[in-house]
């Protein structure tokens, strides 16, 4: 059992149980509990708080379970009523250090998997850090790129294996750095049970295997294959950091099994009539346009008529019966209705509903893990006070400081405030579960800036023809006429012609403008203030580009080359267009929803890119080579029919298709990209079987059915559940919208009125923090504010009714909520979890990756099943 020992300068730790390396090795040192020294608390694991005196020492027991891994921590004092307690038990350093990693996971989605100790803790933020990450990203990216450098290599890209393979091992070797440090900081039995790391031991020796394999063939002088590099978009899959990319792929497989039965019956029903259209056509003489047999054997026909449920080859497919007879159209009637708007459709609800069913279960999950890591943050800091388990203010400031120690006292008495929803200046478990939620809402600071002209020339920058420069700049009219004036250039664009010779004038005339626009914005809000915004950073590298190529048109008299990127620049300055849609009360709510999904959409990105890549390097080893392409300018020197005479007279050769090629993996992207549009997708595939053998048409016809009927409708669920959700949340209102209420009933919002935020005079002007700050910046008209508060850093204390009244004139610090596009953990989050019970913690989540349908128990206890969530 582990006992406090007391004396008059300190509480001292003592461990009377037998320490291992997984315990602490605690140091009786004194520590003050003052908030100034918040950012000195990283210190030995069991130091304590404060100092007392044997008087008022009160009895405290820290007790380690090694089986479960956790801390425990029980004072007297915690059965005492608050009001009557002299003070709070004190803190240790590794409880606070424990809680803010469980804050800090549930904040971002990770469940944490980790050994109890200062050290493995710190190990653990190590791996968690963003130089780990970014450094992990980077390796992935370099090792998916080593294609563009391996034979067949982009031309003049190519280098020998050697090098390929040198880099490869070195990425290798830090994967299994990456793995190692998991297994260190995570139990080992929970480590050996995680299938993602047993997948990423195996690809890692695959991977070796096969560069064996390679240099023994190589050298040898034969022929070989470098087959691993299918397996390299895995690893990316694999690693804990992708877990969305993971949790998409999860919901792919499970998704997968209830789609089968539908296409079994797709492909039954497929079969059937390709057999019928067989026996009917086949055999009479019948031809395609390329003089072709007309469903020559039952393999044609089972591809021709699955190329016509794409409608890619609608009504070709068909006129030649058709010419035969009209009656013959009665059977391509028949087939489109059944096997298109049929099952194709049946095949979208069965995903959809299937899909979505999966996926709520992985929200549920993540809800519940969530959940779980505060209720363990919370109970690690909790007190009892009136019988109840409740966190203090001093300890939720702690905490805050511990994980950001920057964080401004002001803005963590907001915090304090939305999560003290009943004002009893406690937190309760149920207030404490939303902390997570809560930092997830990224609030922007504004803090005092003069700008550059402003510093070193103050009579001319608060000058009264200089103030009144500042206040018209700032005026929304001053934008609402250089938007007009975007929209009239965008007429000018439209109405031009390639034989006008009054557009150059007139361009020159715009950019003059635009040129004009940007110098009085730098003037009045400085350089640091101009740059947070994303418009203007665009405008600025989009306008000055177009000044210096006009320069250099004019200098270098070469009007073509510098008169197309001249052009390119001015059309993309009319994107600002986007801008002024997104300012129309009817189209906002859809175009911040658009632009708030983006990073979820992402996801699916990243999935789909994992099948683009594993089928590029299939296909380049298959068909690279094959193709050719050299122009089509046969008396110039082109080669006929792409560099190979079976494609003589083929639509593949007509239709000019020989960049259409695998020969290296841009090449094999782009052809990929456009089976995904399908268009057309049918001639790549009969060119590629003409060179090839026919089965070569399985390839495409996988791709097809993999990445556009199912992963494609997928995304669709996704969009259409994202998009319904991220809309109603936006018109309905969220933790956002309250968390901006209490920052305004404080008095912290810097939209509040000038007459409740400005008095004397301080030559200081307001910057946003963030970079994505509407155009709310440019109410404040003019740069004066009151500065009276302290640096100290200190918290004032009082009960959450004083927080609630204006303290504008007690700090001249503001927030702004900001308006960056969400983490796709907190928005899928957002989707499922107001059907949950606030407080509902769920089962026991050992592996996020385990499913909760093996909970009987739990679904039982809550009297329903995963269908009637």
């Amino acid at each position: 059992m582990d006992t406090i020992k007391k004396n008059s300068e300190t509480l001292e730790v003592v461990i009377e149980n037998e320490v291992n390396e997984d315990q602490y090795s605690p140091s009786p040192n004194d520590v003050e509990g003052s908030s100034s020294r918040v950012h000195h608390r990283r210190r030995p694991s069991l130091q304590l708080r404060r100092s007392v005196s044997e008087q008022d020492a009160t009895p405290i027991s820290i007790v380690f379970n090694p089986e479960a891994e956790t801390v425990e921590v029980s004072n007297a004092a915690d059965g005492c009523n608050a009001i009557d307690c002299t003070s709070e038990p004190p803190v240790s350093d590794l409880n606070l250090l424990l809680a803010a990693t469980y804050v800090e996971d549930a904040r971002d989605g990770r469940h944490s998997d980790f050994k109890v100790s200062e050290r493995h803790l710190k190990l653990y933020h190590m791996y968690q850090s963003k130089w780990g990450q970014g450094a992990l990203y980077f390796i992935i990216v370099l090792h998916l790129l080593l294609a563009l450098f391996e034979k067949p290599a982009v031309p003049s890209l190519e280098v020998t294996y050697w090098v390929t393979m040198t880099i490869e091992v070195g990425v290798m070797c830090f994967y299994l750095f990456r793995l190692t440090h998991i297994s260190i900081v995570t139990p080992l039995t929970r480590f050996w049970s995680d299938t993602k790391n047993l997948l990423i031991l195996i690809l890692v020796g695959l991977t070796f295997l096969d560069m064996v394999i390679y240099i023994g063939l190589i050298e040898s002088g034969s022929y070989g294959v470098r087959w691993s590099r299918v397996l390299r978009p895995l690893f990316a899959v694999n690693f804990p950091e992708m877990r969305q990319i993971r949790r998409a792929f999860r919901n792919l497989r499970r998704t997968f099994p209830d789609v089968v039965n539908v296409l079994f019956l797709f492909f039954f029903s497929l079969a059937i009539f390709a057999l019928m259209a067989f026996k009917l056509f086949g055999g009479r003489g019948l031809q395609w346009v390329d003089g072709r047999p007309y469903f020559e054997t039952y393999w044609d026909s089972i591809f021709d008529l699955y190329v016509l449920v794409t409608t890619a080859n609608h009504p070709d497919v068909m006129m030649p019966a058709f010419d035969e007879s009209a009656y013959y159209v009665i059977f391509f009637v028949a087939f489109l209705v059944i096997c298109f708007f049929i099952y194709m459709n049946i095949i979208l609800a069965v995903i959809y509903n299937n899909y979505r069913k999966h996926l709520k279960n992985e929200v549920r999950k993540a809800v519940f893990s969530k959940r779980q890591q505060l209720s363990k943050a919370f109970e690690i800091l909790a007190l009892n006070q009136e019988g109840k388990r409740v966190i203090t203010r001093n300890r939720f400031v702690l905490l805050m400081r511990f994980l950001d120690n920057q964080k401004n006292p002001a803005l963590i008495n907001v915090l304090w405030i939305v999560l003290d929803t009943d004002g009893s200046d406690a937190l309760e478990k149920g207030e404490f579960l939303k902390l997570a939620d809560l930092l997830n809402v990224e609030v922007s600071e504004v803090v005092d800036r003069r700008t550059l002209i402003g510093h070193y020339f103050p009579y001319i920058y608060y000058s009264g023809p200089s103030q009144i420069l500042c206040r018209i700049v700032k005026h929304k009219l001053f934008q609402v006429f250089f938007d007009v004036l975007t929209l009239v250039n965008a007429v000018v664009i439209g109405i031009s012609t390639s034989d006008s010779t009054w557009d150059d004038t007139a361009e020159w005339v715009f950019l003059s403008f635009f040129m004009l626009e940007i110098l009085l914005k730098l003037y009045v809000l400085g350089f640091r203030r101009f740059f947070k915004r994303m418009w203007n950073v665009f405008d600025f590298v989009v306008i000055g580009a177009a000044f210096i190529l006009g320069v250099a048109e004019a200098i270098a008299d070469d009007e073509q080359e510098s008169r197309l990127s001249l052009d390119v620049l001015l059309v993309l300055r009319v994107l600002r267009l986007v801008k002024i849609i997104g300012s129309v009360g009817r189209f906002k709510v859809i175009v911040h929803t658009i632009t708030k999904i983006v990073p979820s959409l992402l996801t699916y990105g990243g999935v789909i890119m994992v099948f683009y890549y594993m089928f590029a390097i299939v296909g380049m080893e298959s068909f690279q080579d094959l193709v050719q392409y050299s122009g089509y300018d046969i008396e110039g020197g082109s080669d006929l029919f792409c560099s190979n005479e079976k494609l003589e007279n083929s639509d593949f050769w007509h239709e000019r298709y020989c960049n259409n090629n695998f020969n290296d993996i841009i090449h094999a992207m782009i052809v990929l990209f456009e089976l995904t549009v399908v268009n057309q997708w049918h001639v790549i595939a009969y060119g590629y079987a003409t060179v090839t053998v026919s089965w070569a048409r399985l390839y495409f016809m996988l791709f097809h059915l993999i990445c556009v009927i199912i992963v494609l409708n997928i995304f669709t669920a996704f969009v259409l559940e994202v998009f319904i959700l991220e809309y109603s949340t936006t018109c309905e209102g969220n933790l956002e919208s309250q968390m901006e209420k209490k920052i305004q009933e404080m008095g912290l919002s810097f939209k509040k009125k000038k007459s409740k935020i400005l008095s004397a005079a301080s030559q200081e002007d307001l910057v946003v923090t963030d970079s994505e700050s509407s155009d709310s910046e440019d109410e404040l008209d003019s740069p004066h504010m009151k500065a009276t508060s302290s640096d100290d850093g200190e918290v004032t204390q009082g009960t959450s009714d004083f927080y609630s009244k204006d303290l504008s004139g007690e700090t001249d610090v503001r927030f702004h909520i900001t308006k960056r596009l969400k983490n796709a953990e907190v928005l899928l989050q957002k989707m499922f979890e107001k059907e949950l019970e606030v407080d509902e913690l769920g089962p026991d989540i050992v592996n996020l990756d385990q499913d909760l349908e093996d909970e009987a128990r739990y679904l039982a206890s809550q009297n329903r099943t995963l269908w009637s969530m």
